[in-house]
């Protein structure tokens, strides 16, 4: 790349699928990359194109259309894979192939990869594990968001230097103020903002849930559930309400990034499943409990120092047990405020880093 061109960025992930988790990392790499170069020019790989294109001012093609995403290769100067948890099984057999299958297309092409903060595993298929230690030890840069990630990853028999960064969410500036929906509410004491998703394994964690959340309303506290994935959390959270005796409200589904990180900053504990419904929680410096279904939420938790309470399929704990957690940690509130404060201090300050990683990167590279 000659000095003074513009530089072009392939960004592959799980975009365009209106999970708000996945778009706020989206949203923070974009942000990131203009914040080290306001002249760089963004092609996302994307399932719903027009949205993308509307939402961060980026170009988009279809992510299914490979003649589209070849040519999307062939003119840029690189290609960004990431973040968030693509090489994985556990969702589906297709997230594997196809990112480690997008990777391997723009190495053909000649151009330099970058992996940038994703979350690994969990990895059950053999063929998947030879996939990705095979396409892994092609890539140019390869980051992780979490310790537990690098290990999987050397386990598999990757032999590239592995460097753990942050999660690029933890890079965005917190809210200032609450959102009009929020306003109109007109809350009088301390919220809870709880945040979960369906899992196929059972929903006997969801009646624990709305024990805990009815004990809550009683003991003085409001509660809000906050979809991180548009109308299937949506659902989810309203089967919850339905299943609870006391009042309570779900946020619009359909609110921005920006609103759904107002909205847990400004409440008073969240309850949490959902990974970025924690990292949300954590740039806005509200406490958090996690209850995890998957190996990343017990990482960010450990680099929050904050609890996982439980697992959501493990029987050893009921509604009443997850009320008194709820009760204790708002009991210590300013103390577990402080303690995610300095946890996650050094992540927000270095987030940012990783873009212009990427950048010198693809520069050097052409």
């Amino acid at each position: 790349m000659e000095k003074g061109d513009t530089m072009n960025i392939v960004i592959s992930g799980y975009y365009g699928f209106h999970n708000v988790g996945d778009e706020a990392i989206l949203y923070a790499i974009i942000q990131a990359l203009r914040a080290h170069d306001p002249n760089v020019q963004v092609t996302v790989l994307s399932n719903d194109p027009t949205f993308t294109k509307q939402t961060y001012g980026v170009h988009a093609v279809n992510r299914w259309r490979i003649s589209d995403v070849i040519q999307a290769l062939r003119e840029s100067d690189g290609l960004i894979s990431g973040g968030g948890s693509l090489l994985q099984d556990q969702t589906g057999w297709r997230s594997i192939p196809y990112y480690t299958g997008i990777m391997q297309m723009a190495k053909w092409l000649g151009k330099p990869v970058m992996v940038y903060a994703q979350g690994m595993g969990p990895v059950n298929k053999k063929q998947n594990q030879w996939l990705m230690k095979w396409t892994l030890n092609q890539v140019d840069r390869l980051t992780v968001r979490d310790e537990p990630s690098a290990e999987l990853l050397k386990t598999l028999g990757v032999k590239k230097p592995i460097t753990v960064v942050p999660d690029p969410v933890m890079g965005l500036k917190p809210p200032t103020s609450p959102t009009t929906w929020w306003k109109e509410q007109s809350f009088t004491r301390p919220v809870i903002a709880v945040s979960v998703r369906e899992w196929a394994r059972g929903r006997d964690f969801e009646r624990k849930i709305a024990v805990a959340l009815d004990r809550s309303v009683q003991a003085g506290f409001d509660v809000v559930f906050i979809p991180m994935h548009g109308h299937h959390d949506d659902e989810t959270s309203r089967r919850l309400l339905a299943m609870m005796k006391e009042h309570a409200v779900v946020a619009p589904y359909d609110a921005s990034i920006q609103e759904k990180m107002a909205m847990i900053a400004s409440s008073r504990l969240l309850v949490g499943m959902r990974l970025h419904a924690l990292i949300f929680a954590a740039v806005g410096h509200t406490p958090f409990i996690a209850l995890s279904y998957d190996p990343k939420i017990n990482a960010f938790a450990n680099q929050a120092n904050q609890p996982v309470f439980a697992h959501v399929e493990d029987d050893r704990w009921d509604g009443d047990a997850l009320f008194s957690y709820i009760q204790q940690c708002m009991a210590q509130h300013e103390e577990q405020k402080e303690i995610m404060i300095r946890a996650v201090a050094p992540l927000q300050q270095t987030a940012q880093q990783t873009a212009k990683e990427a950048l010198a990167l693809f520069r050097n590279k052409n």
